[in-house]
């Protein structure tokens, strides 16, 4: 019986003149007793979650929810293993791109008591999944937040660096309204190169369309509504990276996949082409396409991403001397555009990673396992 049923049978009896005194102190403290472990159950019905590298914008987003079932432990570090040991008292941990979750991690936590690992983003590359299995750590993931965020960014990208934006931008700042050196050229009618057609590639060739572009596509597994649109043609990754007047890259991270551009592919790509990257920054060798716009042969760079972006990106090292010798020589590159991670930076990304977390935590919490989560990642 509720507390709040013995509430009510109490006011009733107390209306009573049968009952007498003893009675209802024993009434009372029957009541007293169902609340105590009404409280008592609510606070182990909470689940600890240990926040990593937590920002404003994450705080935000998810206190906007109605989730008193979890107590979110926010911690500006992100996860490491000298920072795991934050999540003492946590039965789930909370992380993002740039969080390292390898076997020494994943052993620290499962050694604090951590049973589940919840990343806020689509890639799962930090995080060493076969050790999740041998240590029965369920592992869930946002599989996509808003590949319209992503897509759009990437277009932007293309977009600034074709009309040199940027480089317009800083000479007006300064008084300079001179156009000599600011030429670009029509994206209409542009071969266009497409590397990974999922869900982001397949928003970035909607945009394109819309400029009247001609796609090149490449991917393992095509998609059977692409196949069939006039102006989208999947072709080998040799004949796509010849062709192309744009390459951008929206493929998943995988061995197979690492350096996928390097100074192979990069020397058959059409002369003085784009490439944008909002994918993995490992899908790029940064050496090789810092020789390949030395020479010219690569035109522009738009990164939103970089393969030793960790320690660097969402972080203010204004005040220190960036040590990372390849990023300071791409920045040097006044055809080059570097965002720091910001692709999936919307107001509906932030709000669809929120909605989508809560639900895997939610389900986790109801004690459904790897197999039956909706979102979980299993290894092999």
């Amino acid at each position: 019986m509720t507390s709040s049923r013995l509430a009510a049978l109490l006011a009733r009896f107390k209306q009573c003149n049968e009952l007498d005194t003893s009675a209802l102190d024993a009434i009372s403290e029957i009541l007293d007793a169902a609340e105590n472990r009404q409280g008592a159950e609510y606070a182990s019905s909470v689940t600890n979650v240990a926040f990593f590298d937590a920002k404003p914008y994450d705080k935000q987003s998810f206190e906007s929810l109605e989730a008193n079932e979890f107590s979110f432990r926010y911690i500006q570090a992100p996860l490491s293993k000298e920072t795991a040991g934050l999540a003492k008292g946590c039965s789930v941990v909370c992380i993002f791109v740039n969080d390292c979750c390898d076997e020494d991690v994943v052993k620290q936590l499962v050694q604090l008591g951590v049973k589940c690992i919840a990343l806020r983003c689509a890639g799962f590359n930090n995080v060493d999944l076969i050790a999740c299995k041998s240590y029965n750590m369920q592992v869930v993931r946002v599989p996509a937040y808003s590949p319209h965020a992503v897509a759009e960014h990437a277009v932007a990208l293309m977009l600034m660096l074709n009309r040199q934006l940027h480089r317009a931008y800083l000479r007006n700042r300064s008084g300079q309204f001179v156009l000599d050196g600011l030429v670009g050229f029509d994206m209409f009618n542009k071969k266009i190169g497409v590397i990974g057609t999922g869900k982001i590639g397949q928003c970035v060739i909607d945009i394109l369309l819309g400029f009247g572009c001609n796609i090149l596509a490449y991917d393992t597994f095509p998609s059977a509504s692409l196949q069939l649109h006039e102006r989208v043609h999947y072709l080998p990754m040799e004949a796509l990276l010849s062709q192309a007047d744009i390459v951008t890259l929206h493929a998943p991270l995988t061995k197979e996949s690492q350096h996928l551009i390097n100074d192979a592919s990069i020397s058959k790509m059409k002369k003085g082409a784009m490439i944008i990257n909002t994918s993995r920054g490992g899908l790029i060798d940064s050496k090789a396409l810092i020789r390949g716009l030395k020479t010219q042969h690569i035109g522009a760079a738009g990164l939103d991403v970089y393969e030793e972006e960790e320690g660097i990106f969402f972080n203010d090292i204004s005040n220190q001397v960036l040590d990372d010798d390849v990023l300071a020589r791409l920045m040097s590159f006044n055809n080059v555009v570097i965002t720091s991670h910001q692709a999936f930076l919307t107001q509906e990304a932030l709000s669809n990673i929120a909605e989508t977390t809560l639900f895997n935590l939610r389900q986790y919490a109801k004690g459904k396992l790897n197999g039956d989560l909706l979102n979980s990642i299993v290894s092999g």
